[in-house]
């Protein structure tokens, strides 16, 4: 059985930093790649980042390069992403997600392209 399960969120003024954590288990963690995304209320699920597992490739959309970093330590088994400038446009709840064997190319395809999600973690950026 798979399981995600995010962690780091909260409430943080305009221009702070916040780590989410994405502990997994139960996947074959070296072989995949674990995809970040958030959803705002009343839009979309975005996917944000994705990380390579056996390398720790990195792949970013438009929205968050140059702000957001995501890493990884694989004896732990826990994918991070490190949130860094936030402004109000990322308050959302933030979900990490297992490939389905498509790599980190399936964050161009969406959320469909992912099989096994956590819970989220909210993030919420306000003065």
């Amino acid at each position: 059985q798979v399981h995600l399960v995010e962690s780091g969120g909260g409430s943080v003024q305009p221009g702070g930093s916040l780590k989410l954590s994405c502990e997994v288990s139960g996947f074959t963690y070296a072989d995949g790649a674990i995809g970040w995304f958030r959803q705002a209320p009343g839009k979309g699920r975005e996917g944000i980042s994705c990380i390579d597992l056996s390398d720790g490739t990195p792949t970013y959309a438009d929205s968050v390069k140059g702000r957001f970093t995501v890493s990884r330590d694989n004896a732990k088994k826990t994918v991070y992403l490190q949130m860094n400038n936030l402004n109000a446009d990322d308050t959302a709840i933030y979900y990490c997600a297992t490939d389905g064997g498509g790599g980190c190319q399936a964050l161009y395809v969406g959320p469909t392209a992912f099989d096994y999600w956590g819970r989220g973690t909210q993030v919420t950026v306000s003065s």
